[in-house]
C-alpha cells in the first residue's frame, strides 16, 4: 500500500492510495467515493478489495472538496468537479508505469456519475464499468429528491443552503443550492449508447437518492451485451451494515470472474 499526491486541473492536492494485489495482475482499477465521501469509507473499501482479490492493481482517491485528505471546502462541491477529478485522476494513472490493462472504473454515487460518463466520453479508453447507487442525471436528482422529500426542493432554494449532520461522521454538511442546481447540467442517458464495455450496474431497493427506477433507466440505454444490474434488497444509497457490504462486494467479485477468467 503506497500513499500518493498528485494535483487537478487546478492545481489542487489529490490524495489517492495505491495497491498491488497478491498473485496475478490482471488489470488496474480506479475508484471514486461520491458527495461528501472518502476514500476509507466502509462501502468503497469493500468495493476496493473485489477488485484486489481479483488481481487488480487499485488507486482508490479522495475527491476534492470533501471531508477527506484531499484539498478544497466541501461547500465548493458539485458534480461537474467530481467528474473533473475523476477525469484527471485516470489519465494520470494511465502515465504510470505500474499501469496494466485492462481498465476498469467503479464509483458510488457521484463517483458512479463520474465513472459513467468517463467511459461515455472515452470509449476507448475503459474496458469495464461498475457504477454503484450512480447519478443519472440532474433532472431525475431532482425527482427523487421531491419524491422522498416533498417541498424540500422549494425549501431549499428558497434558503439557499441546506445543512444536516452526516449520519456516520458527525460532520455538518452545508449544500448550496447553487450545487444542487448545477446537477442540472448532467446527463448520463444521452449519451449512454456510447458503453458497449461490460457494465454492472448496483443500486439498493430503497435508495432514495438514485433510486433503482432510475438506475434502470440507463441500463436500458446501454448498449453493452454484457450489462448487468444487482438490487441490493432492502438497502439504502449507502452501504453500512454488514450484510449490504458483504453483498456489494460479493455481486461485483463473482460478476468480475465472469469477466475476467
Amino acid at each position: 500500500m503506497k500513499k500518493i499526491r498528485l494535483r487537478n486541473r487546478k492545481g489542487q492536492t489529490i490524495v489517492g492510495v495505491l495497491e498491488e494485489p497478491q498473485g496475478e495482475i490482471r488489470g488496474t482499477c480506479v475508484i471514486e467515493h461520491g458527495y461528501s465521501g472518502h476514500k476509507e469509507a466502509d462501502h468503497i473499501q469493500k468495493i476496493k478489495n473485489a477488485f484486489l482479490e481479483n488481481g487488480f492493481i487499485t488507486f482508490n482517491f479522495d475527491a476534492t472538496n470533501s471531508f477527506n485528505e484531499s484539498d478544497g471546502e466541501f461547500i465548493d462541491a458539485t458534480l461537474g468537479l467530481h467528474h473533473e477529478d475523476l477525469e484527471d485522476v485516470v489519465k494520470w494513472v494511465k502515465k504510470q508505469e505500474w499501469f496494466v490493462k485492462p481498465l476498469a472504473l467503479t464509483g458510488h454515487s457521484m463517483g458512479g456519475y463520474a465513472v459513467a460518463r468517463y467511459a461515455e466520453d472515452y470509449p476507448d479508453e475503459v474496458d469495464i464499468l461498475v457504477p454503484v447507487a450512480p447519478v443519472v442525471s440532474g433532472k431525475l436528482n431532482f425527482e427523487a429528491f421531491e419524491r422522498f422529500h416533498p417541498g424540500g426542493l422549494d425549501t431549499w432554494k428558497r434558503d439557499g443552503i441546506r445543512i444536516e449532520k452526516s449520519a456516520r461522521r458527525g460532520v455538518m454538511k452545508r449544500m448550496t443550492w447553487e450545487s444542487m442546481e448545477e446537477r442540472l447540467d448532467h446527463d448520463l442517458l444521452p449519451d449512454a449508447d456510447k458503453i458497449t464495455i461490460p457494465t454492472l450496474l448496483i443500486v439498493g431497493s430503497k435508495d432514495e437518492s438514485c433510486p433503482p427506477d432510475h438506475v434502470e433507466k440507463l441500463l436500458k440505454k446501454i448498449s453493452s451485451k454484457d450489462k448487468a444490474l444487482k438490487i441490493i434488497e432492502g438497502a439504502p444509497h449507502t452501504y453500512r451494515n454488514e450484510k449490504d457490504l458483504e453483498e456489494v462486494k460479493h455481486s461485483i467479485s463473482s460478476w468480475l470472474k465472469d469477466i475476467i477468467e
